[in-house]
Formats: C-alpha cells, structure tokens, sequence
C-alpha cells in the first residue's frame, strides 16, 4: 500500500512555532511529511526580503528532530517556485501525495471562486483530481460545502503568522514566542527582517554547552583534548559542534553535520589549523570563551554532467576541480557568468576555492590565499602550459562557473568536490550554494592573517 505523503509548501518567511505545530498535526495522519519552502515568487515580493540561506537555516531549525518530518530545499537552491502539480508528480515517486492547504484559499470553493481554482495554475483541474490535507487558519472559518472532491481535514489550533513575526523583528521586539529558540537567536544575531544590511559575522556566547565531539581518532593529541571536554559533551541535544584536530577533520565535520546549523568551534590539533582556533587562545578558566566571533561560511554548489548525461550535484567547502584522467594534459573550456574567458586551457587542471578554503590546494597551486570571509572565489590551474604565464584569478563570491572538456575521447578529466570523487565528467559547474552554510565560531585572538603570512613569508 503507497505512503500517504504530506506536502507542505510554502514561504516560511520566517519559519514559526505554528508551522511546527501544523507539521506535528499532519504527522499524526500521515505516513510522512515534506517541509518545501519555495523559491522567489512574482505574487510575494516579501519572499526576497532575506537571502535564500537564511531561510532555508531556519527551516532547518524549525523542522529539526521531527518524527516523519523531512525538509527539502530543493526550490531554494535553484532559485525556483514550483507548481503544485510539478509537486505532485515528483513526490508521486515517494507514495501519494496530498497538498497541504489552509482554509483561506479554499472559501468560495463550492461556487467555484476560490483562490485554489482562480489563482493556481491548472487550478481547475487540480480542485477536481488532486488530495489537500485542509488546515484551519485564523480568521477564516471552515465551510464543508467549500471543501474539494478529495480532501482530510487536519485540525490543528496554529495562531501565528509570518507576516507578524517579521513586524516584531522590524521593531526590535522580541520574536522568541513565535520561533523556536533557535530561529529566535539567528534572527536577532544577523539582524534579519530589520530593514537593515544583514550581517555575515556575528558576537556569539555560550552560557551552557552542549557538545558535539568530533576529534581525529588517529590523533593522540586530538584524542587527549576531547577527553578533557567529555564532561560538556550532549550528542543527543548539542547546541555547538566541537572539532578537535587539523583543517582536514573540520572539514570532514563539515561535510557530515552542517545540515544540523549548528555553530562549528574548533581547536587545533594538527598543524596551522586555519579553520581552528589555537589553544593558546581559550581561556584558562572557562570555556567557551564569552567574546567570541561567529562568521557565516557559504558552501559551494557543484554539478557535474556525465559522458552519458547524467547530471549530479554535490556541495563543498573548500574547493572543486577537473583534472586529467589520462596521460594527456586537459583541454578545458573555462565560462564565468556565462563568458567564455579561456577558450582553451591547456593545464593537469583547473579549480575554484572558496576564501576559506584558498589556503589549501589553491595555495599548493600557486594562488595567492584571501582572508576568511572575504566575498570571493579563486579561480587557479594546474600546471598550466597555455595560456603561457597564467596562473590564477579572483573572483566575486556570487560567480558562475563552467568547466568543460574539449576532447573527451582522447583528454578525459575527472571532477571533484572537496575531494570526493565525482566521475568522469563532460562539464562541472560551480557556483556559491543558496542553501548550505556554516557557522564557524573563533576566539576574538584568532589572527587568520598572522597564520597566512606564516606561509607566505620563509621562517
């Protein structure tokens, strides 16, 4: 028997309780409930007020730990709004679908002049064919007569709106009623809904740590240092990730946890450790430290497409890159922003970094490293032999990228994201990730600067 499957779309511009409230109601009655905030939308221009990663980090946070619950950020992403009936068909894969409406946009339905049936597209037919689990809103009483052919009625008590909790935060009130915790601090510390130019950095404190451990275990150093916060440790409720280790165990903590938005502190147990606070920088007496510096680190988004076709995407941290695949150097066609800008890179390869990320294999490829936070990315080849004297460039963070291969029969190149092996691979696209995000928390002491010119400059 097929899964009965809630669709729950829309704006979540913030998330509140009372969508948290209607999502526990439907997974009461259903087998399993999906959370779709949507893209930009011509009807609410208010769904651009904050960029697409703020919302989709509250979703995450209203929606978290849910029985039956998933969220998918799939229309953020791609900067898309997509109609209820191209939902239907894509969630038809997971069992059947049923819409999730409030009783405001079906008044008038049993006339034939609700906003269902005026204002969708297909709104005719999809009245008469498709379910809607119907959830009473304030304000607007249920009239059985208005309900469509195939319809549940989920009764749920949700006051609260949107709109509501958007005017609080524009007048410096508090939200913390509306939201859950967690949506009740982010909004505050990147000053959301304020009118104002939001911020990428933020003061951060803990008063009562919850950890997460995450430590290299081939690291005794490592090893020893998580054992000393085991005390703090709560991996069933944690409110901060620890990483203990090098750069390479943050960003493998990265790569498992940053859809958990929770703010990632690390100390430094390899060697640099540019993403890691010193240890020299905690306090003696206290940990955490109560003046530290939260700094929002956008991810990558990487699509590669297949000799075959196949399109896949994947998300990176640091960096992603082609390289040859064969004995032959890479013929590679180089697009930013939809311009040709190498016609021909003959190199071992080519790659993009983000800022955090361009102290690793950028650096390693003759690239000058940027300071974190830096709204850019660097673009460097490998070994690069035409353009003659080419080396790398820099780039703003919200480029788009293209690499393609111009021989793939007798000069294949391999794609890769932060690592990760992608295949073989005909193009690979890159561009900043509109959804995924994370929080790195350093000591106010942390000098990013001083461990880049312990690089650059001999000993």
């Amino acid at each position: 028997m097929a899964k009965n499957v809630a669709v729950f779309g829309g704006n979540f511009n913030p998330p509140g309780v009372h969508h948290r409230l209607i999502a526990e109601a439907l997974a009461k009655q259903f087998d399993e409930v999906v959370v779709v905030p949507c893209g930009p939308r011509p009807d609410k221009p208010t769904t651009n007020d904050v960029d697409p990663i703020y919302r989709a980090t509250m979703v995450d946070q209203t929606f978290r730990g849910m029985d039956r619950v998933t969220v998918e950020l799939f229309d953020l992403e791609q900067s898309t709004f997509t109609r209820t009936h191209k939902l239907d068909e894509k969630f038809a894969e997971r069992g059947e679908p049923w819409h999730v409406v409030g009783t405001d946009l079906i008044q008038g339905g049993k006339s034939g002049d609700c906003f269902i049936q005026r204002n969708w597209q297909h709104g005719e037919d999809l009245w008469n064919q498709l379910n809607f689990a119907v959830i009473s809103r304030p304000g607007f009483e249920l009239d059985k007569a208005d309900l469509p052919p195939r319809h549940k009625v989920v009764e749920v008590e949700s006051p609260g709106s949107s709109y509501l909790i958007r005017e609080k935060a524009f007048k410096r009130e508090s939200v913390g009623e509306m939201t859950v915790p967690e949506v009740a601090s982010y909004i505050d510390r990147y000053r959301l809904y304020r009118g104002t130019i939001t911020n990428r950095t933020a003061k951060y404190e803990i008063t009562e740590p919850r950890f997460m451990i995450f430590y290299d275990q081939r690291n005794p150093k490592a090893h020893a240092i998580a054992s000393e916060y085991q005390d703090m440790a709560d991996p069933q409720n944690p409110n901060c990730i620890l990483v203990i280790g090098g750069d390479g165990t943050m960003l493998q903590a990265i790569r498992s946890h940053w859809r958990s938005r929770l703010p990632f502190f690390g100390i430094n147990a390899g060697h640099l450790g540019f993403l890691l606070n010193d240890r020299m920088d905690l306090p003696e007496d206290r940990f955490p430290a109560d003046d530290m510096i939260l700094r929002q680190l956008p991810l990558l988004y990487v699509e590669t497409e297949s000799p075959e076709g196949e399109i896949k995407d994947a998300l990176a941290f640091s960096d992603a890159w082609v390289e040859r695949a064969s004995s032959q150097t890479a013929w590679i066609e180089v697009s930013v922003n939809g311009q040709v800008r190498i016609p021909k890179l003959v190199a071992d390869g080519a790659l993009v970094a983000t800022a955090a990320g361009s102290t690793a294999y950028a650096r390693s490829m003759g690239a000058t490293p940027l300071l974190m936070g830096t709204p850019a990315m660097i673009l460097v080849g490998s070994n690069v032999m035409q353009p003659p004297n080419w080396k790398s460039v820099i780039l703003s963070h919200d480029s788009h990228l293209e690499f393609q291969t111009l021989n793939r029969e007798k000069r294949p190149i391999h794609g890769f994201a932060d690592g990760e092996p992608q295949g073989e691979v005909n193009v690979l696209r890159v561009r900043t990730s509109r959804i995924a995000a994370i929080e790195l928390a350093f000591c106010a002491g942390h000098d990013m600067a001083e461990k880049i010119a312990r690089i650059q400059f001999p000993a």
